[in-house]
């Protein structure tokens, strides 16, 4: 028996629109959750022109040119605005009749594609019993017929499975939303045998090791420990037959392990160092689960990738940012401040679940504006992007780089300190 995809009713009526405009067809992503039981598809994102495309508003004429690298780019950068919970679970294609002989395979390709290039970020793994399956959506644009199937991405040579798709109203309008802070001290050593000291590769390396600590965790849900197979919503009410957008909150604390359990042997490792990195602070994050009967560790799991997500992600965008400004002949050793991102959230209408996005402090809301409708395909009023409902803590990071010292700075934080010496 194949999956059964819940999908918010909105999503029918801009997949309609796209298909009245596409030539000769239109690709995107679908945005939602896997559980044991169902899926849900809250959001559907076509898959942004290119700049040639805008200037000559052409589209390719055959599914043998879909631009896989555009498409897993624009996966990846979705991903990151994306909160616990919530991930990219399929791809769709709506073609003319012409071209849906070849719609099939296409999305194939895509789907593998799109999986591989999310899974190379990722710090996390996935859990054994987690859902493998995603979807490849096909539309024909003159006859509306929808065909969902679904393809194991943990078997390259899985074959489509069909799948039902349900259109359901407010779907998402009574989501659980779980937040937490979690207090942050990495620290990472940057040996002298690496003379080059790639700050992006060692980061990411510290990183890695802290997202196992993570993992470990400690979680209280509104100060208590619960049974991962219990049902999160255990003694509390839930909302029912409700239709506007609301969302029940669930405090959580992070409890880290200081050691190592006596079960486990640790050896000390002696290493030569011409400095180190230090990351030090509190980033508070969110996570997103569905309200049919959802179990405490669908719950956890979920922010437990935000915890990692959010501040892997900021460290990448981070670093891209200084590739783009930093010139590679740059011969000034004054020292620099650069701003982390900060984390914010957005609204998406008749649902409670919030999309969220990154910027740095000389970022126009503008271009928050102009990101969401290229990335997301959403139109966001200003006064909807709300930098302080999930306050983040900022690090403060100095970098000493032999002669040229470089200082990150965060405001409303501790001190992340980088000495290279």
């Amino acid at each position: 028996m194949g999956r059964t995809y819940f999908v918010e009713e909105a999503i029918g009526q801009y997949l309609s629109d796209l298909s009245t405009n596409l030539k000769p067809y239109v690709t995107g992503l679908l945005i939602g959750q896997c559980s044991p039981q169902r899926d849900y598809v809250i959001r559907a994102v076509r898959t942004p022109p290119k700049e040639e495309q805008k200037e000559d508003h052409v589209s390719p004429s055959k599914l043998a040119s879909v631009d896989e690298e555009w498409i897993t780019t624009h996966a990846s950068q979705v991903s990151r605005m994306l909160p616990g919970g919530l991930l990219v679970l399929g791809v769709f294609i709506i073609a003319t009749p012409e071209l849906s002989k070849d719609s099939q395979n296409a999305l194939r390709k895509l789907i593998f594609s799109v999986e591989k290039s999310l899974t190379k970020r990722r710090l996390w793994k996935p859990a054994e019993e987690e859902v493998s399956d995603r979807a490849a959506l096909q539309i024909c644009s003159a006859t509306k017929k929808v065909v969902c199937r679904t393809y194991d991405v943990q078997d390259p040579k899985s074959s489509a499975k069909p799948a039902d798709w349900k259109y359901q109203s407010a779907l998402s309008a009574s989501w659980l939303a779980l937040d937490c802070t979690v207090n942050v001290n990495i620290h990472i050593p940057l040996l002298a045998t690496s003379p080059n000291h790639d700050l992006e590769k060692n980061t990411k390396n510290g990183l890695n090791r802290w997202s196992k600590q993570i993992e470990d965790s400690v979680f209280l849900i509104n100060g208590q420990i619960k049974d991962d197979d219990t049902e999160l919503l255990e003694g509390q009410k839930k909302l029912r037959g409700n239709t506007q957008s609301s969302t029940q909150f669930s405090d959580v604390k992070v409890l880290t392990q200081l050691s190592q359990s006596a079960s486990h042997r640790s050896t000390a490792t002696v290493q030569v160092c011409s400095g180190s990195i230090n990351l030090k602070g509190a980033v508070k994050c969110r996570a997103y689960v569905h309200n049919n009967k959802p179990k405490v560790k669908e719950a956890i799991q979920a922010l437990k990738r935000d915890i990692i997500n959010t501040l892997s992600d900021r460290c990448e965008i981070l670093f891209e940012d200084l590739i783009i400004n930093e010139g590679p002949h740059k011969k000034n050793f004054e020292r620099e401040y650069h701003v982390l991102p900060q984390r914010l959230f957005v609204p998406v209408a008749g649902s409670s679940v919030m999309l969220s996005d990154y910027k740095f402090g000389d970022e126009a809301t503008g271009e928050i504006q102009e990101r969401f409708v290229e990335m997301l395909d959403q139109s966001v009023q200003a006064e909807d992007i709300h930098i302080n409902l999930v306050t983040d803590s900022y690090f403060s990071e100095y970098f000493w780089f032999i002669l040229f010292p470089v200082f990150f700075f965060f405001p409303h934080m501790t001190l992340i300190s980088i000495f290279i010496m």
